[in-house]
Formats: structure tokens, sequence, C-alpha cells
């Protein structure tokens, strides 16, 4: 495929769709400020019981809220990419999505275009979510801050792309809510959101440890300690996005397949 195909075809429909979407979130904002209350309604409430079982140490050890934190964002992360497929079944009922299809734009090029408001808005959310943490007691380096969002960004791509292509695939919220909330709850308790596994026993490590979102909130704790040399931060960080660009693969592959 030449550049124009590959404009025409793709990079131009990825942004009139993302376009869209974002145009929809400025006529009801409340979207997404509802988005990350919850999130800061953990930190304002349940944040000081953590710093009080988890304090913070003489010898570095994180705070209770640099433990809650970078977990929030991950599961905030994970359930609005992981039920942005509900926007996918509205449009197709509404016929918005099939009309897409039958034209020249490349089928994965729809849901880059949505996937890709999605992880923006939830970018910005874990900016605000961040910013709001730090006088309640949350350290973090601006450069561990960036990172970390950049983690979220592209984990929140591919989860929201696998989404939206099950979502098209079922087109029935009475089969993919709980297919969503079956998938994404263990994996997100598992991963230790709320405290670190070091907690946990020694079975369930040894479960959480074929999780990969366990290993990237332990990605994330790194990266907004600024932590950046430890092997931790890569290695959740390589296998976030190796999670990502499997979904987006995925589900890139099963929207194209799709009988409209």
């Amino acid at each position: 495929m030449d550049a124009g195909g590959l404009s025409s075809a793709w990079l131009i429909p990825t942004w009139v769709v993302a376009r869209r979407q974002f145009m929809m979130l400025v006529r009801s904002p409340l979207r997404v400020v509802f988005g990350f209350t919850q999130p800061l309604i953990y930190v304002l409430f349940f944040g000081p019981f953590i710093s009080v079982a988890y304090p913070q140490g003489d010898s570095g050890r994180p705070g209770g809220l640099n433990v809650l934190v970078p977990g929030l964002l991950l599961q905030l992360t994970v359930f609005s990419a992981g039920f942005s497929g509900y926007a996918t079944l509205q449009e197709r009922r509404e016929g918005v999505l099939d009309r897409q299809r039958v034209s020249a734009a490349a089928p994965g090029s729809l849901l880059y275009g949505r996937s890709l408001a999605n992880a923006t808005v939830t970018a910005v959310q874990a900016a605000v979510i961040t910013v709001c943490a730090l006088p309640l007691g949350f350290r973090c380096s601006a450069g561990g801050a960036l990172l970390g969002i950049v983690l979220i960004f592209l984990l929140n791509l591919g989860v929201s792309v696998g989404s939206s292509a099950l979502a098209y695939r079922l087109a029935d919220e009475t089969t993919f809510t709980p297919i969503v909330q079956n998938v994404s709850l263990p994996l997100v308790i598992l991963s230790g959101v709320l405290l670190p596994l070091t907690l946990a026993p020694s079975w369930l490590r040894r479960i959480a440890f074929f999780n990969p979102l366990s290993h990237a909130v332990d990605a994330l704790r790194a990266a907004y300690a600024g932590e950046f040399g430890d092997s931790v931060l890569w290695t959740g960080g390589l296998v976030a996005v190796a999670l990502s660009a499997l979904l987006t693969v995925a589900g890139v592959r099963s929207f194209t397949r799709a009988e409209a």
C-alpha cells in the first residue's frame, strides 16, 4: 500500500472517527467527569486506611497512596476500555457502523478511531487523578508520571479495540456485559490494584503471576516512583504493550471478518 492508500484507508478514517467520538464527549462532558469520580472517591476515603496499614518506611518503602493510586489508574483503564464496547453496540443498532463498513475506510481504522478517543480521554483522566492525589500525600516524579500515563494509554488502546470488536460480534448487551464483567473483574482483583500482592498468600501470588495485569500494575508503581532502572518496570511495560498489541491484532481481525 502506497502513502496515498495508507492515508485514505487508515489515517484519515481513523482521525474522522476519533473526532466524531471527541465531539460526542464534548456534548456530554459528564461522561468524562464521572469517569474519574470513582477513583477519586477511593483516594479520598480509602487512601487514609491504606496509608495507616501500609505506611511509608524509612528505607524508602512506598507509602499507601503510592501503592493505591497506580492501581486505581489501572483499574480505571481496564474498566473504561473494557466497557467501551457499549458505544459500539449503540452505533451498530443505529446503523452507523454498517454505513462506515461499506465505505473505502479500512475496517481496522473504524476500531482505531473509537479506541484512540477512549484511550486519550482515559489518559487525561489519569493525569487529573494524579494531580488531585498530590496534595493528599501521593509522590511521583514528572517523568515517571508521564511514562505511567503512556503505559495507560497503550493498554487502554488495545483493550478498547478488543472490546469494540467483541461488542460488534455479539451485538447484544445481555451477552456482552457478563462476559466483560466476568473476565475483567477477576483479572483486576488478581492484579493487586488496591493492595500489593506481596501481602497475599503464596498460592494467590502464584496464580497472579500468570495475570498480565499484575505485571502492568507493578510497572505503573515503578514508573510513578521514578524507578527507571528497575527490571519490574520494563518487564511489566513489555507485558502491557504485548497484551495491547495482541488484543489490537485479534480485535481488528475479528472485526474485519465479521459479517455486517
